[in-house]
């Protein structure tokens, strides 16, 4: 499978292959449900469970993807997790990987962890989350404490996930030790929530003020108006900062697409933690199951990466300055 370099181009490929196992599990109506298999945990020594960018860079990137996978048989069983082993789910697993450290990895280190994700079914209910969710954590803990252990050698580090891949950020952030957070330059929470009940399990979920401050969460969802939100992946949020002119307050932000030849502005509402976009004329794919008509959920990397590349370049010159400074 030829893998391409853009991000937008892998995540909608990705979705329309999800939107045919969708459409495939939605014809099969079964009066006797089969009991749903769980692949094999992924085992973090083994090297085929990464996805690896060495640079020699002194700032490592750790990025979680998001969902890329949706319901399909493992024998003749439902599964609803990534098999971590099989290499056609590994192929869109690996598309993220590559996509995102193409756009934002300039001359970073970069490790992401292959890791039983929930598929995208699993989204239709807050039931279903809660169920299948804590699997794909337990293994992006598991990943982290062995890239800690073994690949980060003392280096500070950028957290970074989406979706999904998101709420495992939020996730490590809570567990995170003293000596870790330290070295941690800043955690990427996007297109996905920090609530009160998170807030109050961890003292490092403090979020982002501007475009350098250190040690802070960055966390934004973009959408035409308040009615376009996915509730899943939104509600309740407690911090956002507008990735283009990193301001909290409602300052509006112009910036040139890099998907289509328009001028977008981008401003954040202040009371729904929403980012507002205005001028977006393309058509896009809309999620099976959670996605809604003005949601732009799927282009928040993509949408915002020139200023993302930048913000995590900005983010980590001032760490290694702080450092090198004189006490």
């Amino acid at each position: 499978m030829a893998i391409k370099r853009s991000f937008a181009s892998l995540f909608a490929v990705s979705l329309l292959a999800l939107t045919s196992v969708v459409a495939v599990s939605c014809r099969k109506s079964q009066s006797v449900r089969p009991v749903a298999v769980v692949p094999g945990p992924p085992v973090y020594s083994d090297a085929t469970q990464w996805y690896v960018a060495d640079r020699n860079a002194p700032v490592d990137i750790f990025y979680i993807i998001s969902t890329e996978t949706g319901d399909y048989s493992l024998g003749a069983q439902p599964c609803h997790f990534a098999d971590t082993y099989n290499d056609s789910i590994r192929a869109l697993l690996y598309g993220e990987m590559k996509g995102v450290d193409d756009i934002l990895c300039g001359n970073f280190n970069f490790y992401s962890p292959y890791y039983r994700q929930c598929t995208l079914q699993t989204f239709a209910s807050d039931s279903l989350v809660d169920s299948r969710l804590p699997l794909a954590l337990t293994d992006v803990r598991r990943a982290f404490a062995y890239y800690l252990a073994h690949l980060n050698q003392g280096r500070p580090f950028i957290l970074a996930g989406f979706s999904q891949g998101a709420a495992a950020v939020v996730d490590l952030m809570e567990r995170l030790d003293p000596a870790d957070y330290s070295r941690m330059v800043a955690a990427y929470v996007i297109g996905w929530r920090v609530t009160d009940a998170d807030l109050a399990r961890s003292p490092y979920l403090r979020a982002a003020k501007d475009s350098t401050d250190l040690g802070v969460t960055v966390c934004y969802n973009s959408v035409r108006d308040n009615s376009c939100a996915i509730p899943m992946i939104s509600r309740g949020n407690r911090m956002a900062i507008n990735p283009v002119n990193w301001r909290t307050d409602a300052t509006p932000a112009r910036f040139v697409s890099p998907l289509l030849p328009d001028t977008l502005t981008v401003a954040l509402d202040t009371a729904s933690l929403l980012l507002h976009v205005g001028g977006y004329t393309r058509t896009d794919y809309i999620l099976p199951l959670i996605g809604r008509e003005g949601n732009y959920h799927s282009l928040e990397i993509s949408l915002y990466k020139q200023a993302l590349r930048r913000n995590v370049a900005h983010r980590a010159e001032r760490y290694l300055a702080a450092a090198a400074a004189p006490r």
